[in-house]
């Protein structure tokens, strides 16, 4: 059962406010939240899983007035947090968390996450609805309540009259998702039987797997930042992804991608972000996605989203004007704010 606002209330009058520890997750985006932590004068706390500690407790750990974690908790698994152990060592340090997408990745029991008698900065709670199938509400839901323009999305293979990208889950990494590309029925068949074929998707996450119109424009993900004391919402940066092996397969010229494609299809695993601009033109119409998502998720989601969260998509041209066209909401800190 989730922990309870009036059990939060009670967990948190009992902290020392002027000695809190901002404590991440050590992945994803630590490094960003704990700069910003230790900029803010707060203490950090990485909570590292064994084999992958070095980064927070060698690299970037503060020492002579560098680095910016100041003390790095390592557990055998990530999901180790959620032990009473943990848990109350996470409460000695007036410790605080922040949300990532690793909350929902590596946690097979999400109750246990609600459950947590320690605070989060954000919405805990709505990260499980970034999943397509989550009911009663997901972040298709959400955006087309709000009025945001999302892809095209076809129930069946058979009404493929597009292009569009198949996002099936993968084989090996179920939390990850592969991708294709199809423009019709045929296409699509033929695309997914060599993926099963393969071995990176199964035949039976097909039947669940998101057929999504793709939309030809210039890719940006809007990362914004809303605040519940000042009701205002601001926009952190713009940013687009990086994936391998896509980025390299468009490094080519045309005629060696044609014959790369007979041997192997460009993957899109996501390796990092690049920050990127965006003109003045389009900032009204950024800040009125997010306004309008706040806006819903307050209705429907009560008390809605809470710091922050990123709206990713394309800006596609068609009829004579710009528009936003949002396929990915994050309901947390994104992988890169940019």
């Amino acid at each position: 059962m989730a922990i309870s606002r009036d059990e939060l209330a009670r967990l948190v009058e009992g902290y020392d406010t002027t000695d809190l520890t901002v404590a991440c997750l050590g992945g994803h985006s630590c490094l960003d939240v704990c700069h910003g932590a230790r900029e803010q004068g707060f203490r950090t706390l990485a909570l590292a899983r064994k084999g992958r500690e070095r980064t927070y407790q060698h690299y970037y750990a503060t020492r002579n007035g560098e680095g910016c974690i100041d003390e790095t908790l390592v557990l055998d698994s990530f999901a180790d947090v959620t032990r009473p152990a943990v848990v109350a060592q996470l409460q000695k340090r007036n410790a605080v968390l922040t949300n990532s997408r690793y909350w929902w990745v590596y946690f097979s029991d999400f109750a246990a996450v609600e459950a947590m008698a320690v605070p989060f900065v954000g919405s805990r709670d709505m990260v499980k609805l970034e999943e397509r199938d989550c009911t009663p509400l997901n972040q298709y839901d959400l955006l087309r309540e709000a009025g945001i323009r999302l892809p095209h999305i076809f129930d069946s293979p058979d009404d493929i009259d597009r292009l569009v990208i198949v996002k099936a889950a993968e084989a090996l990494r179920g939390y990850e998702r592969a991708f294709f590309f199809a423009a019709n029925p045929e296409q699509y068949r033929r695309r997914a039987a060599e993926l099963v074929e393969r071995g990176l998707v199964t035949e039976a996450s097909l039947p669940n797997a998101t057929i999504e119109e793709f939309v030809l424009g210039a890719q940006v993900n809007l990362n914004f930042f809303y605040s519940t004391l000042s009701g205002e919402l601001e926009l952190m940066g713009t940013d687009m992804r990086r994936q391998t092996s896509l980025d390299g397969f468009l490094r080519l010229p045309a005629d060696v991608q044609a014959q790369v494609l007979k041997l192997q299809q460009p993957k899109l695993v996501e390796t990092g972000h690049v920050a990127v601009t965006m003109k003045e033109s389009l900032l009204e119409k950024a800040f009125e996605l997010g306004e309008r998502f706040v806006a819903t998720t307050q209705r429907l989601h009560p008390p809605g989203i809470v710091g922050p969260f990123a709206l990713q998509g394309a800006v596609a041209a068609g009829e004579g004007r710009e528009e936003f066209v949002i396929f990915d909401v994050s309901m947390r800190v994104p992988g890169s704010p940019g």
